[in-house]
């Protein structure tokens, strides 16, 4: 026989599993914890559960942590909220205290600073990306990695008829070309071997426990930091591998500078954006070992994940939309020159007239933004075009994923995958406000690297289409996984056979 207590917490177990049931969409107040067993609760499908409480509160609500936890953050997808964010009160919202504890490991780079050390980075990093010589150095880059790399690798695995996780070989791809570009050396992670590449793998693993600092109370975190375990162990054996790869490579580059000073940048061999900021005359009091690692992990992880997610999703879109496929195809053929072979000329002038692949890139983009969700600080009170008021110290986050979705923004059919909507009448690509595609960010913090991206994700995109057909692994699962980067969960599962074109 059941005794009373037993019976009450069998009853009370009953209740909670019943509301829990029929609040799972919901996010509920519950006593001492908030709203944040609703999240938890969503967090295999964590982007579209926000989407879903931000379209069922007119596109702006706000979240409330557990008691004492710190954890109320304002919510929005409203787009000119984003804009009176992100560019009308640039000067109202910073980064803040939350992200950069959160974000700790980026250090004073780029994405993680604020104020005159912001401006400062941006200032020296937009110079840099804006000469000829570095440009015509990325491009090249690129090109040679798909050239000694990414083909013969497919063409290995349509002869082998192997099964092929696009994913895992884009994240291998970009990270091979962003350490080119901003180190000066390949790390090979792209090869028929697959080699499991200790710098490269740190990335997810950090990117994981990054995530997780965002779901849980900041007291948790911190005290799984200190007892070092869990997550927390991970994020910091990652940045220690990842710390020791950037200071080698800092070191590497000086010693070649000093040996060679007879070198200018104008040698290939020698060419990268380490070399760069180290010859700034401008710069030259404040780029100290630190600025360098810095500046190089900030740039790391927004060159290998940005592209490898958008690569990944663009891919899976393509192969699920035949007539999309057609018309990319059809472009190439028309608009770029044959070189040796079967091989494209992947040339700069050639992929701007790609009109139709740049909207297909664009629409996945719109769809799988890399970076589902952004942070941003109140740094006093204000009164937001929706008429919501925000209190200083305020954490606001606006879901980049959610307004990709949102009809008032998109239209009725804002959910399909339709690279039209980017077409103008006379051929031409449709500008669309940033604070609406806000795949890139918007206002002063908009991304530097946009044009790179774009450009690197077209040639890899057009080499890989032009060569190959791109079959999807019968009943492999496609989901999101849970990360600060839009990944797929299970990766993308492909066959690859060659085109005869």
């Amino acid at each position: 026989m059941l005794g009373v207590g037993e019976v009450l917490v069998v009853v009370l177990l009953f209740v909670v599993i019943h509301y829990l049931r029929l609040n799972r969409h919901t996010p509920c107040m519950w006593p001492i914890f908030g709203m944040l067993p609703g999240l938890l609760l969503n967090l295999s499908t964590i982007f579209d559960y926000i989407t879903f409480v931000l379209k069922e509160h007119g596109g702006t609500f706000m979240f409330e942590g557990p008691w004492l936890s710190n954890m109320n953050i304002f919510v929005t997808s409203d787009h000119m909220n984003v804009q009176h964010i992100t560019s009308s009160k640039f000067e109202n919202y910073g980064k803040g205290e939350d992200f950069t504890e959160i974000f700790e490991i980026l250090g004073d780079g780029i994405f993680r600073s604020d104020s005159h050390l912001w401006k400062f980075n941006r200032t020296l990093l937009h110079s840099t990306f804006k000469r000829p010589s570095f440009q015509l150095f990325i491009h090249k880059t690129i090109m040679e990695k798909i050239e000694s790399s990414l083909l013969p690798f497919l063409d290995h695995a349509w002869k082998e008829g192997m099964e092929v996780d696009l994913q895992d070989v884009f994240q291998r791809l970009t990270f091979d070309n962003i350490c080119s570009m901003v180190l000066g050396f390949d790390p090979n992670c792209l090869s028929i071997e697959l080699p499991q590449v200790a710098c490269e793998r740190a990335f997810n693993e950090v990117e994981d426990a990054l995530f997780y600092r965002h779901v849980i109370p900041r007291f948790m975190w911190k005290l799984l930091k200190w007892l070092h375990v869990g997550k927390e162990k991970k994020l910091k054996e990652g940045q220690e591998i990842i710390d020791k790869m950037l200071y080698e490579e800092i070191t590497t580059t000086k010693r070649k500078m000093q040996s060679q000073s007879s070198t200018t940048l104008a040698d290939e061999s020698q060419f990268s954006l380490l070399n760069v900021l180290m010859n700034d005359e401008v710069a030259k009091e404040k780029v100290d070992d630190k600025f360098l690692r810095d500046t190089a992990m900030n740039l790391l992880a927004a060159g290998r994940d940005t592209i490898s997610s958008t690569l990944t999703w663009f891919l899976w879109l393509v192969a699920t939309h035949p007539s999309v496929e057609a018309k990319i195809l059809e472009e190439i053929k028309e608009n770029l020159p044959q070189s040796k072979g079967n091989w494209k000329n992947l040339g700069v002038k050639g992929l701007g007239k790609l009109v139709y692949l740049h909207a297909a890139v664009s629409e996945a983009l719109r769809l799988y933004p890399p970076v589902p969700l952004e942070h941003k600080c109140a740094l006093k009170s204000d009164v937001l075009p929706s008429g919501h008021r925000v209190n200083a110290n305020t954490m606001i986050v606006y879901s980049l994923y959610s307004m990709g979705r949102m009809e008032e923004i998109w239209g009725e059919d804002c959910l399909k995958f339709k690279p039209e909507r980017w077409i103008s009448e006379k051929g031409g690509i449709i500008h669309i406000p940033s604070y609406k595609f806000i795949a890139f960010n918007s206002g002063p913090r908009s991304c530097l690297g946009k044009d790179i991206s774009f450009n690197e994700i077209k040639m890899i995109s057009a080499a890989i289409l032009w060569n190959y057909h791109i079959h999807l692994v019968e009943g492999h699962p496609i989901s999101q996984g849970v990360s600060v980067v839009l990944y797929m969960k299970h990766g993308l599962k492909v066959k690859v056979t060659k085109r005869s074109i």
